[in-house]
């Protein structure tokens, strides 16, 4: 994605919108921090995936979870049953 100074996004504005409507992106920075993404309005909006507790009150966890194979894993590592 283009990133434009703010005196260069003042000065080209109509360009660089007729840019964004073609599918063209950029954002708008000021000291090389970027501050705004400009989009069209009917691009999809980005979600960000929320990934913990997504799946809250789906699942139970058993409450001996933590023992759960520990026989197994102890002999895996001493090679004893």
């Amino acid at each position: 994605m283009r990133t434009v100074n703010i005196h260069e996004a003042k000065t080209h504005l109509s360009r660089l919108v007729e840019q964004g409507l073609a599918g063209e992106p950029f954002v708008i920075a000021k000291a090389g921090r970027p501050l705004v993404r400009v989009v069209p309005l009917d691009a999809p909006e980005v979600r960000v995936p929320q990934r913990l507790g997504f799946m809250r009150g789906q699942i139970s966890v058993p409450d001996d979870f933590d023992q759960m194979g520990r026989d197994v894993v102890v002999e895996l590592f001493a090679g004893q049953p």
